[in-house]
């Protein structure tokens, strides 16, 4: 397949958690023979935060506005077998429309922040990604949330074909390395500050830190705020690129997955970087959601934490014990969470949604007396 996307970003991983997913997906799909063209606008604060610059067997289109890139894309769109739009593509609407009236493609929208888009609409706030026909002109609607956000899609948005497709991760990029003296913790969390998980934060990690002084603490991630409640035994890195992430997870004994308000309510909502310290066979203490399980057997496979005092019973575990667990939920993921998993449901997604329209094609070409064209 060809397939274009009109994502937020894949050249710059700052403070958001599109782009390593895209990647990894993106590098699957070239080598199951697919060719992907990835349109992304070039805006300050990801061009300023570079650092992946190739699309492999595919390309990558960075353009300063959408008056400048509407031709290329149209070109793009004609011959392509899949055209996706993301959420929190600055350009989502227009991209929309045109994959819409290209024809050829299935119009899809993958809804990689569904809880807090549906969080959002609940509340009555606009949702900028999202026009006032909601998504029912999309042949398919892909969510990286599961669970009820699924129904909610088609109820509040007029999805008319729904599934999920969760976060995964690369293990050519994230994999057991040995550990770096910039990154050893006790206890680490990497993770974009986000106001709504950090009551969370807090009680799971700050407090445990405050209670256990002789131990080492490591927050990795873009946009705290000064007055983030630090401890002495707290220590921070601004911005760990992906390629830092498996030194990053390898050097810590256990590692913290906190996940926001609105995803956390909902349930079925696996981050990418739950997938990616799993791969590089580091013990994961997560929050608990509705769904976790489906992911991670918890007590076998992950740890899991409501309280400080969770957090606390599992920094006094053996290092045996922690890896026992790490490698149980190594080899979930290898089984079931890799890029490659997650690209061959695409595929497979994509040709279901495919099934429909092509009938629809033939029969309207039947009722004109077999008069249409159609690659």
């Amino acid at each position: 397949m060809k397939i274009v996307v009109f994502g937020l970003t894949i050249s710059s991983s700052w403070g958001n958690g599109h782009a390593t997913l895209w990647r990894g997906l993106c590098k699957s799909l070239a080598r199951l023979g697919h060719q992907v063209v990835f349109f992304e606008r070039d805006v300050p604060y990801y061009a300023g935060n570079r650092d992946w610059y190739a699309l492999p067997g595919g390309q990558l289109v960075l353009y300063g506005a959408w008056q400048d890139v509407a031709a290329r894309a149209e070109r793009e769109l004609h011959d392509a077998d899949a055209a996706i739009v993301t959420s929190y593509c600055p350009d989502a609407l227009q991209a929309g429309d045109a994959a819409c009236e290209a024809g050829r493609p299935i119009g899809v929208f993958y809804d990689l922040d569904t809880p807090i888009t549906l969080s959002r609409l609940r509340s009555g706030e606009s949702v900028p990604y999202i026009g006032e026909q909601g998504l029912r002109h999309y042949e398919l609607v892909l969510s990286f949330t599961g669970g009820a956000a699924l129904e909610e899609l088609g109820s509040h948005l007029g999805a008319r074909r729904v599934r999920p497709l969760y976060g995964h991760v690369d293990p050519e990029v994230h994999q057991s390395v040995p550990a770096d003296s910039r990154y050893r913790a006790d206890l680490s969390w990497l993770g974009t500050y986000a106001a709504d998980r950090q009551a969370r934060l807090e009680k799971l990690f700050v407090e445990p830190a405050r209670r256990c002084p002789q131990r080492k603490f490591l927050i990795g991630g873009a946009q705290y705020p000064q007055d983030f409640p630090w401890a002495g035994n707290v220590h921070f890195v601004r911005h760990v690129p992906p390629q830092e992430h498996a030194a990053f997870f390898s050097s810590s004994r256990v590692t913290l997955n906190v996940t926001r308000e609105a995803m956390a309510s909902m349930g079925w909502c696996p981050s990418g970087r739950l997938f990616e310290a799993a791969a590089c066979g580091t013990a994961i203490l997560s929050d608990t959601w509705p769904g976790l399980e489906e992911f991670y057997r918890c007590g076998s496979e992950i740890l899991r934490a409501d309280s400080s005092a969770d957090t606390l019973a599992a920094l006094e575990l053996d290092d045996a014990s922690l890896q026992r667990i790490a490698r149980a939920a190594r080899e979930r993921t290898f089984d079931e969470h890799t890029s490659m998993h997650r690209a061959r449901l695409l595929i497979e997604l994509l040709d279901d949604a495919r099934l429909p329209s092509m009938a629809a094609i033939v029969q309207r070409g039947a009722d004109t007396g077999g008069h249409f064209a159609r690659n």
